[in-house]
C-alpha cells in the first residue's frame, strides 16, 4: 500500500512542479510550494510520534492517508473551471502535508508491531523501495501522462492511491487486531518520555544526530547537483544522471529487502557512509558526465544500506511502547539536516564563486566536495565510538 501510495504522492509532487512553473515562470513559487509540503512534516512529527503511542497506529496511518486526499481534492475543486491560483495550491498542498505527518511515525512503529527483530533489516529494505519509487518510477509515468493529458488526471490517480493504502492497512489492522494500551497520562508527560527514552541512551542520540548529518549531505548533494551539472550541460543530461542515481537505491534496497543484513551493523554503517562520502567528494570534483553519474549513482546506492543499519539499531533498543515517540523525534531532528541544506547550500555556492571567481557551477562543487570529506570524518569518529557499538548487544 505504501509503494502505491509514494508512487501517487510522487505524481501529484511531480506534475504541481511543472504546473506551476508552466503558470507562474518562477522557481520561488517552486520553492513555496516543496516548503508549505516539508513544513508540517518537520513541526509535527514529534506530536504524531505522541498519538502514535496513545492511539491505534493502524486507525492513524488511515485517518492520515485518508485525510491527505482532502488537500489534493481541494486542488482539484479549483481547477474545475480552469487554472487554480497559486494561494489554491498552496493550501491544498498545506493541508495534503499536515495530515500526511500524521502518517510517517505510525508507519514506522507498526512495523516494529508486525515483525520479529530477524525481519527488521528486510522491512527497512522494502520501505527504501517504497520510498524510492516516488523519486525513479513516479518522474517516469508523470512526464508519460503529462504528454497525452494535464496535471488533473496525475492528481486524480494519487487520490485514488490513498483509497488502495487505507483499504490495505484496514486489513492489516483487522488481522493484527487491536492491542490495549495503558493509560499514557498527560499529552506534555507523553512527550518528555519520549525524549527521555532518547536522551539516556547514548549511543541512540548520537546515532540520530548523524541522521540529521545524513540528510544534510543528502539535501546538498540533492539541491546543488543541478547547478553544477547544468553549469557545463542541458537539463536533458540533468535528467539522465537524476534517474541513473536513483536507480542506485532502488537496487540497494531490492537486495536488502530480499537479503537484510544479518550482523555487524554498525561496521556496515560506518563504512557504507564512509563510502558515500567518497562518491559525494568525487561528484564534485571535475565537470565530467559519465564521472559524474557513476558517483551519484554510488551515492545513492549507499544510503539504503546506512539507513537499513539505524532502523535496526533503533528498533531493537527502543521499547515497543516508545518507539511511536523515538520515531517521531528521529524525524524532527533528522530534519534539520535538510532545513541547514536549504538554508545555506545556495547562498555558501554563490559565494564561493563570485569571491573565488569560479563560478557558481564549481562554488557548488565546493560545498558537494566539503560536505563529503564531513561525513567522512563523522563516520571513521562514529565507528570508534562504544555507546554506539553496544548497540548491536
Amino acid at each position: 500500500g505504501e509503494f502505491v501510495s509514494s508512487i501517487g504522492g510522487g505524481l501529484t509532487s511531480f506534475g504541481l512542479g511543472v504546473y506551476v512553473f508552466s503558470q507562474t515562470g518562477s522557481a520561488a513559487y517552486m520553492s513555496l510550494i516543496t516548503l508549505l509540503g516539508f513544513l508540517p512534516t518537520f513541526f509535527l512529527s514529534v506530536p504524531a510520534g505522541v498519538l502514535a503511542d496513545r492511539f491505534d497506529r493502524r486507525v492513524l496511518m488511515m485517518i492520515g492517508d485518508g485525510c491527505s486526499a482532502l488537500g489534493i481534492l481541494f486542488i482539484l475543486f479549483c481547477m474545475r473551471d480552469g487554472n487554480a491560483a497559486i494561494w489554491q495550491i498552496c493550501v491544498g498542498v498545506f493541508v495534503s502535508a499536515v495530515f500526511s505527518a500524521l502518517l510517517e511515525p505510525a508507519y514506522r512503529a507498526t512495523i516494529t508491531d508486525l515483525l520479529n527483530k530477524e525481519e527488521f533489516s528486510k522491512a527497512s529494505g522494502l520501505v527504501s523501495i517504497a520510498g524510492s519509487s516516488r523519486y525513479l518510477i513516479s518522474p517516469m509515468i508523470a512526464g508519460f501522462l503529462l504528454s497525452v493529458s494535464d496535471v488533473r488526471l496525475l492528481m486524480w490517480i494519487d487520490v485514488s492511491t490513498f483509497v488502495l493504502t487505507v483499504v490495505s492497512t484496514a486489513v492489516v489492522k483487522k488481522g493484527l487486531g487491536t492491542k490495549e494500551r495503558e493509560d499514557a497520562g498527560s499529552f506534555f508527560n507523553s512527550f518528555k518520555e519520549g525524549w527521555q527514552a532518547i536522551k539516556t541512551r547514548h549511543g541512540i542520540f548520537i546515532l540520530i544526530l548523524v541522521s540529521s548529518l545524513i540528510t544534510m549531505a543528502t539535501g546538498i548533494f540533492q539541491i546543488l547537483a543541478e547547478p553544477i551539472v547544468l553549469s557545463f550541460s542541458d537539463a536533458k543530461t540533468l535528467g539522465i544522471v537524476e534517474t541513473i542515481a536513483a536507480s542506485g537505491m532502488l537496487i540497494s534496497s531490492i537486495y536488502l529487502g530480499a537479503r537484510g543484513i544479518k550482523n555487524h551493523f554498525v561496521s556496515v554503517l560506518c563504512t557504507s557512509l564512509i563510502i558515500a562520502g567518497v562518491f559525494i567528494f568525487g561528484f564534485g570534483l571535475k565537470e565530467n558526465v559519465v564521472f559524474m553519474t557513476v558517483t551519484c549513482f554510488g551515492f545513492f546506492i549507499c544510503l539504503p544500506f546506512a539507513n537499513n543499519c539505524l532502523d535496526y539499531l533503533v528498533r531493537t533498543n527502543i521499547p515497543e511502547n516508545l518507539q511511536g515517540r523515538v520515531w517521531g523525534f528521529i524525524g524532527f531532528i533528522s530534519q534539520i539536516g535538510y532545513l541547514i541544506a536549504f538554508v545555506s547550500s545556495g547562498l555558501l555556492s554563490d559565494f564561493l564563486g563570485k569571491s573565488l571567481g569560479i563560478g557558481v557551477g564549481r562554488g557548488a562543487a565546493l560545498v558537494v566536495c566539503a560536505s563529503g570529506v564531513i561525513l567522512i570524518i563523522v563516520s571513521v569518529i562514529l565507528s570508534q565510538i562504544r555507546s554506539v557499538r553496544a548497540l548491536e548487544n
